[in-house]
């Protein structure tokens, strides 16, 4: 069975693959990478039996006919936070204007420019008013680079994703999530494609997810969906 998923919900699938692994006799096959490069893996028509997306892509998909009608199912939702490097200090992020102070002050901020964070935050930047001032101060990390290796390197000072992403870095440290009238929550769904060879295994391989995900939610840095 082959997979390709987000790399929002990886930790907790990892986490989980020993377990359906023993279950089902059934080692699923998983592609991870930033939700945009992997929706355009599957309609350049790369091999794959489940994809495992942001909401809005697998909607996309199902209008598009790439994933079966019907067959989406929510398995888990996370907020985007920012990080800074382990020992250094950690700014107050509590409030929009409290964030725009912190965000002025830093030498640098790092943002994927791909996964649905990096795609959101200039649209913060925005609504706080500081896009301009802010451009000079953004580190784009390198194709399939982590935002929270490049603060562990010290080469940006300030990092942004998804929680749930930053949080298995080694060496950096989490302030917080954005305030919650800037914040995005993003939902992660599994979707069938309509091409999948083994369409009852990836069926199964949700069906355990969904059932076993919930107790390790909070500390991979995700929630219930939304």
């Amino acid at each position: 069975m082959k997979v390709l998923c987000t790399n929002g919900v990886k930790t907790l699938l990892l986490d989980l693959m020993p377990a359906f692994e023993r279950k089902s006799s059934t080692k699923p096959a998983i592609t991870w990478g930033a939700t945009a490069a992997l929706v355009r893996e599957l309609e350049a028509g790369a091999s794959a039996d489940l994809a495992i997306l942001t909401a809005e892509s697998i909607d996309d998909l199902i209008k598009k006919g790439t994933i079966v009608a019907g067959s989406r199912v929510d398995i888990a939702s996370s907020g985007i936070g920012l990080a800074v490097r382990k020992g250094a200090s950690k700014p107050d992020i509590g409030s929009p204007e409290a964030l725009k102070a912190a965000l002025l002050a830093a030498k640098s901020v790092s943002h994927s420019k791909s996964g649905m964070s990096g795609i959101y935050f200039p649209t913060v930047l925005a609504r706080l008013g500081i896009a301009d001032q802010m451009k000079s101060k953004i580190v784009m990390p390198d194709p399939g680079t982590p935002v929270g290796e490049v603060i562990a390197r010290g080469d940006a000072e300030i990092g942004v994703q998804q929680i749930s992403e930053l949080l298995p870095v080694a060496g950096i440290e989490i302030i917080g999530p954005l305030p919650a009238s800037l914040q995005k929550i993003t939902t992660f769904s599994a979707g069938i494609r309509s091409a999948a060879k083994e369409a009852p295994a990836a069926k199964a391989y949700v069906e355990f997810v969904t059932a076993e995900a919930g107790p390790l939610l909070k500390q991979k840095g995700l929630e219930p969906a939304r």
